[in-house]
């Protein structure tokens, strides 16, 4: 995700622009790396600001500033109105001494770490203006279709509480933009910047179906569908609850929806959250398949009751439900999600670099992890194999055709370049490896003494409150069992009469 520049390459950079910040942004298998450019600013400029933000950093302020103390300041949440109150206050003279003034940082002041209040989402979306001219667009090609490709937003946040993800505590409240603004900067896409191929970053674009459909109805009354076309992920639910409206999205230029389909087995999908039934799945897919829009199945493999069989269960759902992709995503523990909480007693490594979707971090009680990624690629395998020789070249016709046969092209040349699933890395050329697989975990990675201690008085906190809980509905219910007439009955409603609605 990167140019590949070297150390030395960058602070040379750094040296010639000579800047009074350097900020980066990381997601948890990139904060190394992340670390390592403030590092190397520290050495190379050492008179700049030297800031981080991300994800990871937002919920693991205290494990980034113990274990990179060089790092200056960290913008916890969504960056924009911290950024600007931050930057006014290095440019004005006020940095260091104002920073606990300002919401929604966090950084080191002697011995102490601090985090100020946090600061308020973002509540006007319009005011964002991304500029895309920045970008270096040669580098930002969709390889199914050969053409650039961009990645807006129409909404910030999700409702939903899945377990296993942290989107939700990230951007916290769900806000949706006009849907009018986002087409423009469509658009301008489009047209400036010869944008072929966009995906909706959103978790769930379609949660606010009126939106979603004034969205498509202003693609299609500008005629972009024709010059451009796009993909979302999206939950089950959504798509029972549009059937009607499907060839409507397939027609404002909707090709490609991801399904977080998550497990084939309920009691995975009932750990995760996820709120919908197995059964759902295939007729959602089916739907879709139905309105001319490919769909990419999703599962989530690789927790602690993973076995070959239940590998070999999703497989056959998968090819039972014939999407036209398939995803077997390996179970990684974000260490700032609730499923995370729960299972950390299970977790062993603690090498963030891995922590990528595609390395079992998990080891199932009844596999070795080696085991596990033969067994993911063996779904793989058998699965576009199938779909390669029986079903992309022969099954449909025009871009429908095309489109999967760009899919396959990507996939094959990420398998021959040993980059998919890190199988070059890792040492893995087919089942004959798989006991000699070798993953490069930094064992020495461990937790720091002060993220433990945050995170032991946050679960103190959450049980205290359970506890509160628990109590309150007990005593609710000995104050409802204390109040029966002389005759044993229930007292009902005033006056003693027995009209009424019935108990909720």
């Amino acid at each position: 995700m990167t140019d590949g520049l070297t150390d030395a390459e960058l602070a040379k950079r750094m040296q010639a622009l000579a800047p009074d910040v350097v900020g980066v942004t990381a997601i948890t298998p990139s904060i190394y790396r992340a670390e390592d450019v403030l590092k190397i600013a520290k050495n190379t400029v050492p008179d700049a600001v030297r800031v981080m933000g991300g994800v990871h950093a937002t919920f693991m302020y205290k494990q980034v500033l113990s274990e990179a103390p060089w790092v200056d300041v960290i913008v916890r949440g969504e960056g924009e109105e911290i950024c600007t109150e931050l930057m006014l206050a290095i440019q004005t003279g006020r940095f260091p001494a104002d920073r606990r003034k300002i919401k929604g940082l966090a950084f080191q002041d002697g011995d102490t770490i601090v985090a100020t209040q946090a600061a308020s989402t973002v509540k006007d979306l319009s005011k964002i203006k991304p500029d895309w001219s920045a970008l270096e667009w040669s580098k930002y090609i969709y390889i199914p279709l050969g053409t650039r490709v961009a990645i807006p937003n129409l909404a910030r946040g999700c409702p939903f509480t899945c377990s296993f993800c942290s989107q939700w505590k990230f951007w916290r409240d769900y806000r949706v933009r006009d849907p009018k603004d986002v087409v423009d900067e469509i658009e301008d896409l489009v047209e400036n910047h010869g944008v072929g191929f966009f995906i909706l970053a959103d978790e769930e674009p379609t949660i606010n179906k009126k939106k979603f459909v004034a969205f498509c109805q202003e693609l299609i009354d500008r005629d972009l569908p024709r010059r451009v076309k796009w993909g979302i992920n999206t939950r089950v639910t959504d798509i029972y609850r549009d059937k009607d409206l499907l060839k409507f999205y397939r027609k404002a230029g909707l090709v490609h929806v991801s399904l977080g389909t998550e497990a084939a087995a309920q009691m995975k999908l009932d750990v995760f959250n996820k709120e919908t039934k197995v059964e759902e799945n295939k007729t959602a897919i089916r739907l879709l398949r139905e309105a001319d829009i490919l769909v990419e199945a999703q599962f989530i493999v690789g927790l602690d009751n993973e076995t070959p069989e239940t590998l070999e269960e999703t497989y056959r759902m998968a090819w039972d439900w014939q999407p036209d992709l398939a995803n077997w995503s390996m179970y990684t523990p974000w260490p700032f999600t609730p499923l995370f909480q729960e299972l950390k007693d299970q977790v062993e490594i603690y090498d963030f670099s891995k922590y990528n979707f595609v390395t079992p971090i998990m080891k199932p009680a009844q596999m070795e992890r080696g085991e596990l990624l033969d067994g993911v690629m063996n779904n793989y395998r058998r699965f576009y194999s199938k779909k390669a020789l029986f079903h992309y070249p022969w099954r449909g016709t025009g871009f429908r055709r095309r489109y999967l046969l760009g899919c396959l092209y990507a996939f094959l040349k990420a398998g021959f370049q040993r980059t998919f699933y890190d199988l070059g890395k890792a040492g893995y050329w087919g089942p004959q490896t798989k006991t000699t697989v070798d993953f490069h975990f930094d064992e020495t990675r461990q937790l720091a003494e002060a993220q433990m201690s945050d995170w032991e008085a946050s679960a103190d906190k959450a049980a205290r409150a359970r506890e509160r809980r628990e109590a309150v509905k007990a005593q609710t219910l000995e104050r409802k069992q204390s109040f029966k007439m002389p005759n044993g009955a229930d007292v009902k409603a005033c006056g003693g009469g027995d009209q009424q609605m019935e108990d909720a």
